[in-house]
């Protein structure tokens, strides 16, 4: 366009007009298309990668949170226990003093072969039987068919015995046991003199009954 041979009284304003809004709409749609797009990849990229990351963070606080309480809980747990135990431990320590371990029931078991010749007498049958559970309030025979650790006082281990020799021999066997700090008892005792002995020697036959700790033989 030569600008030299342009007449004013050719110049139209409407044209003018059109050309200059014509240019103002292609820059607004070049801002608007920038601005969407840029609108467009962010949400691509929150959704793709950052959200992700932003839920797995938050299933990690959430456990954590979760832990929080259950370890709190626990320390109540702990807490409350040591306070029972703290209540039983003088039950414990006086049931403890009276009833018999596992090894001191083994070593009873072999201090009456001890006692016995040390007295004179011979031992004919020394048989231990299996421990046989007391229930708290009932006798192990009435709550033979339940299992609940929980309600057995004691046991108590039966011992079969049979020793022969002079009688005053096995009233000294009998002291001897007797003087043990801890809980047994003498039971289905029977004493026969033996016939045509000379001596006097009976036989003695019965039951010694050992009381042993509940969690010893639990």
């Amino acid at each position: 366009m030569d600008l030299k041979n342009i007449k004013l009284e050719d110049i139209k304003l409407d044209d003018i007009k059109n050309k200059l809004l014509a240019m103002a709409d292609k820059k607004t749609l070049i801002r608007f298309g920038i601005g969407f797009g840029s609108i467009i990849l962010f949400l691509i990229i929150y959704y793709s990668i950052v959200n992700p990351i932003v839920k797995a963070k938050q299933v990690k606080i959430d456990d954590m949170m979760n832990k929080k309480d259950e370890i709190a809980l626990f320390k109540q747990e702990i807490i409350k226990a040591k306070k029972q135990m703290k209540k039983l431990r003088p039950k414990y320590e006086k049931h403890s003093t009276l009833f018999h371990s596992k090894q001191e029931v083994e070593e009873l078991y072999d201090n009456l072969s001890n006692y016995a010749q040390a007295n004179g007498l011979v031992i004919s049958n020394l048989e231990k039987k299996d421990p046989v559970p007391v229930y708290k309030g009932k006798s192990a025979k009435k709550k033979k068919k339940k299992k609940n650790k929980s309600n057995i006082a004691y046991y108590t281990i039966p011992v079969k015995y049979e020793v022969q020799g002079n009688f005053l021999s096995y009233l000294k066997f009998k002291r001897l046991l007797s003087k043990s700090k801890k809980m047994l008892n003498f039971d289905k005792e029977s004493i026969k003199v033996i016939k045509g002995d000379s001596t006097g020697a009976i036989n003695a036959t019965g039951t010694l009954t050992i009381v042993g700790l509940t969690d010893e033989f639990s």
